[in-house]
Parts: C-alpha cells; sequence; structure tokens
C-alpha cells in the first residue's frame, strides 16, 4: 500500500529529516539512504521499520536540511586550487585576478564540506530512533487513512455487483422457456422419419438435464455469499486481510463467469460484462490492501 509519512528533529545543531515512502510490493522490499553520521546504525533502523511495518516497497531517507547558518565546517583544497591556478596561468600568462580565484576556490573539489562523521552517543541514537518512530507514525497514519478510502471504494463496488446482480433475474424467468421453445422449434424442422425415430421420453429426459445446466440459481447464491464474506473480511483485523480478499475476489470472477457462459441471453452477457469490469477495479485495488 501507498504512503508517506515524515518526521524532524535536530541533532548535532542541524535540522535533521527522517521521510517514509512506501509502494504496494508483495514483500518487504526497504531500501535506505542516510546521512554519513548513521551509515552505522543502517541495520538497526533496517530492524525497527520491518518491526512496525508490513509488506511494501519502503524508502527511508535521513538527511540534514542544507541551512547556510547552521553550514557544516569547510575545507580548502589548496593543492587542487593552486593546480587550477597554474593552468589559468599556462593559458592566459600574468597572475590570477582576484574574481577568478575566489571562483575557484568555489569548485567542488577544492571546497570541502566536513562533515561531522562520528559515531553518534547514547543520547543521539535515542534522538534518531525517536524521529523514526515519528515517521512511522506518521506513515501508519496515512496508510489508515488510505485504507479507509478503499473501504468505501470497495463497498461501492460492491453494491454496484448486487445491484446488477438483481437485474438478471427479470431475464432469467423467461430465458430457460425460450430456450426450450427454440429447441422444440429446430426439432420440428426435422423431417417427419426423423421424428419418428426420435425416443420423445429420452429426448424429454435429455432436455431436462440441459436446462438443469443452464440453471444459475448456484452461482447467484454463491456469489452473494462471496460478496458477503468479502465485506466481512474487510471489516476485519489482523494482517494478510489483502491477500484474502484477493482470493475471495477470484472466487467471485470464477462465478460471474460461470452466469456468463451460461446466460445465453445478449441481455445477461451484457449484465455479466459490467460485473466484470467492476471486478477488475476491485481487484486492481486490493494489491494495495496489506
Amino acid at each position: 500500500m501507498t504512503g508517506y509519512g515524515k518526521a524532524e528533529t535536530t541533532l548535532r545543531g542541524r535540522k535533521l529529516i527522517c521521510e517514509i515512502r512506501s509502494l504496494n510490493s508483495k514483500s518487504m522490499d526497504i531500501s535506505v539512504r542516510l546521512a554519513p553520521q548513521l551509515r552505522a546504525r543502517e541495520l538497526e533502523l533496517r530492524t525497527l521499520l520491518t518491526q512496525r511495518l508490513e509488506r511494501g516497497k519502503v524508502d527511508l531517507t535521513i538527511y540534514f536540511q542544507e541551512d547556510q547558518t547552521l553550514a557544516a565546517p569547510t575545507a580548502v583544497n589548496w593543492s587542487a586550487a593552486e593546480q587550477y591556478a597554474q593552468q589559468y596561468k599556462d593559458r592566459f600568462g600574468g597572475e590570477v585576478p582576484a574574481e577568478v580565484m575566489a571562483a575557484i576556490l568555489r569548485f567542488p573539489d577544492v571546497l570541502k564540506t566536513q562533515e561531522d562523521a562520528s559515531d553518534l552517543t547514547d543520547e543521539e541514537w535515542s534522538s534518531v530512533q525517536a524521529l523514526l518512530n515519528q515517521a512511522i507514525d506518521a506513515f501508519i497514519a496515512f496508510r489508515a487513512q488510505e485504507g479507509a478510502a478503499l473501504e468505501k471504494m470497495f463497498a461501492e463496488k460492491l453494491d454496484g455487483i448486487m445491484d446488477l446482480l438483481a437485474q438478471v433475474e427479470p431475464f432469467e424467468k423467461g430465458r430457460v422457456a425460450k430456450i426450450k421453445e427454440r429447441l422444440e422449434q429446430n426439432l420440428a424442422q426435422l423431417s417427419a422419419e426423423t421424428q419418428a425415430q426420435i425416443d420423445r421420453n429420452r429426448l424429454e429426459q435429455e432436455m431436462i438435464y440441459y436446462l438443469e445446466k443452464l440453471d444459475i440459481t448456484e452461482e447467484k447464491v454463491r456469489l452473494t455469499n462471496h460478496i458477503k464474506y468479502f465485506r466481512e473480511t474487510m471489516a476485519g483485523d489482523g494482517s494478510g486481510v489483502g491477500k484474502k480478499l484477493g482470493f475471495v475476489a477470484q472466487e467471485m470472477g470464477r462465478e460471474i463467469n460461470t452466469l456468463g457462459s451460461k446466460s445465453n441471453q445478449s441481455e445477461m452477457q451484457i449484465i455479466v460484462v459490467k460485473m466484470k469490469d467492476i471486478l477488475e477495479q476491485i481487484k486492481e485495488q486490493v494489491l494495495n490492501v496489506l
């Protein structure tokens, strides 16, 4: 499930920011980008994330905000500066103008920031842990908000399928009679000699068997039960809800497909296509449920 969480604190006189982003994934996949001062603690930070978050492609970033008033001390690489100055002299001759030298001193490999990469004290590490937990809290709250929106969407889509299922009933009542009438008309077109050879009792038995196979009562009942279970699962707590909803959606798809194969009527098939369209929208969003 997608998510985002952010928290800020102050560490070593600078603003430290923690951001957590996630996309849907079947497993836990963590990517970490840390300030140099925190790289030695990467394993512990990963462990904390794993303990509190469920599956997802999670990106954790902890960095110091760039602030000129709180800038880290810098050091000049005089050897590199002298080389640039000499190249200027070789090309243009004479002394290096002050404005050119000032520009040289701003080159990235000349003016280097001295990061304080010393180990964190216990107090600083506690501060970093608290920062990460705050970001995780914000992240979980974001996911909960997204989950509530998904739950509302699922409820609307399920209502849509139930409404379509109710629309099947008017066509279902006269469907069997029409199919039987069509079969009898086809039989009437046979020659008199062929009709005389037909075993009427066996014909009636086969027709009853055929018409029973076209009955969709069981599929309607099962689809209704699956929708009911989907709602119950969606309202439940605990992990693995997304996978359960995915399985239920698959079963719903089987019943809808069977309805389509048994319909033998264009109006019913149109309704089935609409059901499939709604179900596909549900399946797409189920992937975002934990």
